[in-house]
């Protein structure tokens, strides 16, 4: 089985152009995502690691740091897309990859590995991707930190079978009786999604054929698309440690809140 992770960096977004050459305590937001991707990698045989940008300025950087970088045109309007784009440049395609957005520095290598392991386990899945369910204190670090950049962290609705029912920037459930919840239990019932997914290689290329969905554009969220198309998306639950930064770095005012998470607790891995 072959496993591949890719890293669509791209400069030109327009909340924060170059953005994967923004520094964090140090390194650059694409090295740390690649310290990542590599640690994630160790225990496969079969598996290749790349970066895909738009930007010359970016290929440069990921030579310097010694990755696999292709080349994919500025016209792919999503990262999937530009995954897809690279993928076709290879000379075998990979049964099985994993999308790791080049803002999410903070994704913990083990969450990675959980994907590609729930694939193995169930070949026939045409999505994986992982959601964490947030302790009390940390969905009012959501709420505080949509305060100033309301774009930042996605949540997600899920059925009893791990299957992703909707995604949304706004956070949902809308919680009623909220003071008996947070007496029975330290566990709040929202979960964040964590921005990364795995696709059966077919399945990305159905779903870069398919146009924008109506809430895909209203919300910025490619995987509503997924859904508003029939595509099934298994969820992964995956522990993580309170407090760690669970959303991609959307703002310059995240990179601080980044920075001072490293000062407080040390570096992620």
């Amino acid at each position: 089985m072959k496993l591949a992770i890719a890293i669509p960096a791209r400069y030109g977004s327009s909340r924060f152009p170059g953005k994967p050459l923004a520094m964090i305590s140090g390194k650059s937001m694409l090295q740390r995502v690649l310290e990542v991707a590599h640690k994630a990698a160790e225990p496969y045989d079969d598996i290749t690691v790349f970066v895909t940008t738009e930007d010359k300025r970016i290929a440069e950087h990921a030579a310097e740091l010694g990755a696999i970088c292709i080349n994919t045109p500025s016209s792919c309007p999503t990262g999937s897309d530009r995954v897809l784009s690279a993928i076709r440049q290879l000379n075998d395609w990979p049964d099985f990859i994993i999308n790791l957005q080049g803002d999410a520095p903070f994704t913990p290598p083990a969450v990675i590995r959980q994907i590609f392991d729930a694939f193995k386990d169930n070949p026939r899945a045409e999505v994986i991707t992982p959601v964490h369910q947030l302790s009390w204190n940390d969905l009012d670090r959501l709420r505080k930190a949509k305060e100033t950049t309301p774009f930042s962290g996605t949540t997600a609705i899920i059925n009893e079978n791990k299957r992703a029912l909707w995604f949304s920037k706004t956070i949902i459930p809308t919680i009623r009786k909220e003071d008996e919840l947070r007496a029975q239990s330290n566990t709040s019932p929202v979960h964040q999604h964590i921005g990364l997914y795995g696709f059966r290689s077919d399945i990305l290329e159905t779903f870069c054929s398919l146009p924008q969905s109506t809430y895909e554009k209203l919300e910025g969220l490619e995987q509503l698309r997924m859904l508003e198309n029939g595509i099934h998306i298994q969820t992964v639950n995956i522990d993580i440690e309170e407090g760690l930064i669970q959303s991609g770095i959307d703002s310059p005012e995240d990179i601080k809140r980044a920075e001072n998470y490293i000062k407080t607790n040390g570096e992620p891995i």
